[in-house]
């Protein structure tokens, strides 16, 4: 029952009265449009850890900080460029059909290059479906995280060789995977440290808030990298939580700490302070990536229906890969020359990823079906049949 048809039934005491619920009633749905229509801002939003602003000026911060050499941070530029490279080919390669699928990760590069760069060999990876850039700090080969896509493999690469868990699809399952394995690591005695990449969207997922349950009681060497990219698929950050994603660790007995998702330094800064409180037995650290999904959820979603252009603008302006150009420009870190050749870098890498996807076997579409149950079970047998024949329909011109 709603409290609309529960007024409707109360006495009237007068017209006016009623005529003055009707106007505030009004009132309040066209302010509701209103906000509905304007873009979203993060100004009024708590401040976070930066060090590179996004002029590309470098900053300090009396908590977390970097010492870097030019050559370091030529690296991290590199990182993100090429993965930029990388994720803009695959999306490429899904629009002309040689992938089913892909999550792009544009605009969150500082977030996982940083935190990536601050891991150790033997600190282990959990991720979602979208580290890609993680996956690179973790010397996967980029091609390997296209079979999946394309549905010609369950996965492409052993985790235990770089320490890089395969893509998680199931939203939040990862970090209870996570926190499973950095209690074993504690029990054997090792000073590695785990950490467990998820979203926004999947912080309200049951999995997420147990795994901060059960790392928090058992002090377990974890750390937490949400990428708060503002978008749950189609649904903004505010209708998802009522107080900044980092504040909710303080309930579980551990810290939580907002930073510039967007800067690669601060990224790489506070995700190194949280590791090594990791190793040193102090238990997980919950880091909250400020930053923004500038492209679509995945390839199959269309973000102009529910977010607007100004937004992006606002956000672009901010973009992680060019406030460190600007800072390596400023400081004479780079010329002119290094940009081109690392441009045509990027680019052979781009024709290496197209030559490598369009070399591999087109997917057998009968084979989702096998072993999805270890002894067979009628209504997939029943679901295999009826997409059998409708595959044939195409082949007897009567598919639509």
């Amino acid at each position: 029952m709603t409290v609309d048809s529960t007024a409707a039934r109360q006495p009237r005491r007068s017209s006016g009265t009623s005529t003055s619920g009707t106007k505030a009633a009004a009132g309040g749905a066209a302010k509701r449009a209103a906000r509905a229509k304007k873009p979203r801002s993060s100004d009024s939003e708590p401040p976070l850890v930066q060090l590179l602003t996004p002029e590309g000026e470098r900053v300090q911060h009396p908590d977390y900080d970097v010492d870097l050499t030019p050559e370091e941070l030529r690296g991290l530029y590199r990182d993100m460029v090429m993965t930029r490279r990388f994720d803009g080919e695959a999306t490429a390669l899904q629009r002309q059909g040689e992938l089913g699928l892909w999550a792009s990760l544009l605009g969150q590069e500082a977030a996982q290059i940083g935190s990536g760069r601050a891991l150790r060999d033997d600190d282990y990876v959990f991720p979602t479906y979208r580290e890609h850039a993680v996956a690179w700090c973790r010397g996967v080969d980029p091609t390997n995280l296209l079979g999946m896509f394309r549905g010609v493999n369950n996965g492409g690469w052993d985790p235990n060789s770089n320490n890089f868990h395969l893509y998680t699809i199931v939203l939040g399952s990862q970090t209870l995977h996570a926190t499973g394995y950095a209690m074993g690591v504690a029990k054997d005695g090792a000073d590695s440290a785990v950490i467990a990449y998820f979203g926004d969207g999947a912080s309200s997922q049951g999995d997420v808030n147990e795994s901060f349950v059960f790392s928090a009681v058992y002090n377990a060497p974890v750390v937490f990298f949400c990428q708060n990219n503002q978008w749950a698929i189609s649904e903004p950050t505010e209708k998802q939580t009522r107080v900044p994603l980092y504040q909710r660790a303080q309930g579980f007995g551990f810290p939580g700490v907002r930073v510039d998702g967007n800067d690669v330094l601060a990224c790489l800064a506070v995700t190194r302070w949280a590791l090594e409180r990791a190793r040193r037995g102090e238990g997980p650290t919950l880091i909250e990536a400020f930053t923004y999904r500038m492209a679509a959820h995945t390839t199959s979603d269309d973000p102009t229906r529910y977010r607007h252009d100004e937004e992006r603008a606002a956000w672009e302006a901010k973009d992680p890969i060019l406030r460190l150009r600007r800072h390596l420009e400023a400081q004479g870190h780079a010329d002119a020359a290094w940009f081109e050749e690392l441009e045509a870098e990027s680019e052979a890498l781009g024709k290496h990823v197209r030559e490598v996807v369009r070399a591999m076997p087109v997917p057998e579409h009968m084979a989702m079906f096998d072993n999805v149950y270890a002894d067979g079970h009628a209504l997939v047998d029943e679901e295999r049949a009826e997409f059998a024949a409708y595959q044939a329909s195409f082949a007897n011109g009567e598919g639509e």
